[in-house]
């Protein structure tokens, strides 16, 4: 056996999560490029995650007790993300909305605190290798015994909102965003508490800015070093996901989502309503 699963147990943990969505729009103006920067005011998060079978919740916000939070005054985070399994496929959903940015031209950087972006999206993978846990990874519903990687292939499908929030139309874009990244995971475990796991993606698809299409490139990485019991667990996670559009394209912009998150959490035995609740829905539908 590769590893144990913990399906029959409510996991929960609360997290500390920096994350960022920053952006890079490149104008080609008769025939020399401009860079245009929009870096959000940096938001640190709390969170919340709880799983049962093949639910998997979290909820982040972002109190201004946090140091980071302090100088951001009118600045917002919300995170909010889903994950679900069925038999080797995952479906993993997410929302973010940022508000509060600077745009940076070279040595010049402008507040626009009233300027919002709102992503919404998900990324569905299959998972080839029986042996590799990706649930390791993702909420710790299991935990890898026996080092082992997996081929994953992804398709990613976002959409981004830009509003400057001045009462302008014109001042709002709409970003659809598609791509296939082919992806290989690997939990390398130390011993029988300890284990470090890896990945990397590269990939491609297509981008529509305001119905502008364009060719657009992913690559990704993901580096997780965690602690594990049957019942309390801890981990650092650090993930990093980049989309290049197209340099042909006459308007680019680029996408940049980095994360560094630190988790603790435990494991107990489902609520006996709980339970069963979720074996009558598993029931009817089949899950």
């Amino acid at each position: 056996m590769h590893f144990v699963s913990y399906d029959e147990k409510v996991v929960s943990s609360i997290y500390y999560q920096d994350i960022s969505n920053s952006f890079q729009v490149n104008f080609n103006t008769e025939g020399e490029a401009n860079y245009l920067g929009l870096e959000p005011n940096r938001r640190a998060q709390i969170g919340l995650n709880l799983s049962y079978k093949f639910i998997d919740i979290s909820y982040g916000y972002s109190p201004e007790f946090l140091a980071e939070n302090k100088d951001n005054e009118g600045s917002k985070l919300f995170s909010l993300g889903t994950r679900f399994y069925y038999k080797k496929w995952m479906q993993s959903l997410s929302f973010i909305n940022q508000t509060g940015f600077y745009i940076t031209d070279g040595e010049t950087e402008v507040a626009f605190p009233k300027l919002r972006t709102t992503k919404f999206g998900g990324t569905t993978s299959y998972i080839f290798n029986d042996a590799f846990s990706f649930k390791t990874i993702a909420n710790q519903k299991e935990w890898q015994t026996k080092s082992a990687g997996s081929f994953i292939p992804n398709l990613s499908i976002y959409y981004t909102n830009f509003d400057l929030n001045d009462g302008n139309s014109e001042n709002k874009s709409n970003i659809y965003l598609v791509s296939l990244s082919p992806s290989y995971f690997y939990n390398w475990v130390i011993n029988n508490h300890f284990l470090i796991s890896g990945g990397l993606s590269v990939g491609g698809g297509f981008n529509s800015v305001d119905g502008d299409f364009a060719p657009i490139y992913e690559g990704s990485v993901s580096l997780k070093i965690g602690y594990n019991s049957d019942s309390f667990f801890t981990f650092v996670n650090l993930n990093y996901i980049d989309f290049v559009q197209d340099s042909e394209a006459e308007i680019r912009l680029n996408d940049q989502i980095a994360t560094f998150k630190f988790t603790a959490g435990y494991r107990f035995n489902p609520p006996k309503k709980v339970k069963e609740y979720y074996d009558k829905a598993n029931k009817k539908i089949g899950l």
